[in-house]
């Protein structure tokens, strides 16, 4: 996977998220974030650090989306 693919992932999800897509792009999201989490499992480095803790952000925030549409709907 290309390193920055999961944040054009999380990019759209967040950019969609009012339309019929929205479900799709937060689960293409999250799994490219699985996807780039399990890469960097035995990688490190201070710019490993960095992405991780951005990919743990990332998640969160996905979810706390998903959490809001569900109470939405």
């Amino acid at each position: 996977m290309d390193p920055s693919e999961w944040r054009s992932k999380y990019r759209s999800a967040l950019l969609k998220m009012n339309t019929p897509a929205s479900e799709r792009e937060l689960t293409d999201a999250e799994d490219a974030i699985v996807a780039r989490t399990r890469e960097l499992y035995q990688k490190t480095g201070s710019d490993v650090e960095v992405e991780r803790d951005a990919l743990d952000d990332a998640m969160y925030a996905l979810r706390a989306l998903r959490n809001a549409l569900k109470r939405k709907s």
